[in-house]
């Protein structure tokens, strides 16, 4: 991570206890090291075990990511990613019009049969990703479910989920189907 994008992310990681005087130890590894270990696991495609030698032990990078991702930082930084895109290509940061597709994965005999089903369509049994992009294919949700339901239902159900964070999406998508209907 270069110098211009730790400044971006920075503002957003909690400031550690002991740093703003509320006691407690302090934390043996720094954020930014941690950032670039989480980058480097996506990026490579990596199980967390696997971490190289040169970032902080995986179960620590885990619990740091763990955390972030509870506390809804993760989401937080992928919204201000995808809003500096969309405004760097001069365009509202609220996107109005998004896609949804889904894909068929198969699913491992591991895979509880609750959360699977069989898609006739693709002869696939397995699990089913909803993914709700803008026009920039820039991802704004994802729902999985199993591979029976259908495109349309996965729909139904993924739009109204992201209904709190994209209002101006969701009431077009709310118009049109009240159209539909009269």
């Amino acid at each position: 991570m270069n110098d211009a994008e730790w400044a971006v992310v920075r503002d957003l990681l909690p400031v550690p206890g002991w740093l703003s005087g509320r006691g407690g130890r302090p934390e043996g590894y720094c954020h930014r090291q941690m950032i670039d270990a989480v980058r480097y696991l996506v990026d490579n495609g990596i199980k967390w075990r696997a971490m190289p030698a040169d970032f902080p032990p995986w179960p620590r990078v885990y619990a740091f990511f763990a955390r972030w991702r509870d506390t809804g930082l993760i989401t937080e930084l992928h919204d201000r990613l995808r809003e500096a895109v969309r405004a760097g290509e001069g365009r509202s940061v609220e996107p109005s019009a998004g896609i949804v597709d889904s894909q068929s994965v198969k699913a491992d005999a591991t895979v509880t049969f609750g959360s699977r089903g069989f898609d006739a369509g693709k002869k696939i049994n397995g699990r089913k990703r909803h993914l709700l992009t803008d026009t920039l294919g820039l991802l704004l949700a994802v729902l999985v479910t199993p591979a029976s339901v259908t495109d349309r239902d996965g729909a139904r159900s993924l739009l109204p989920a992201a209904a709190g964070r994209f209002r101006r999406l969701v009431l077009a998508y709310e118009l049109k189907c009240r159209a539909a209907y009269r």
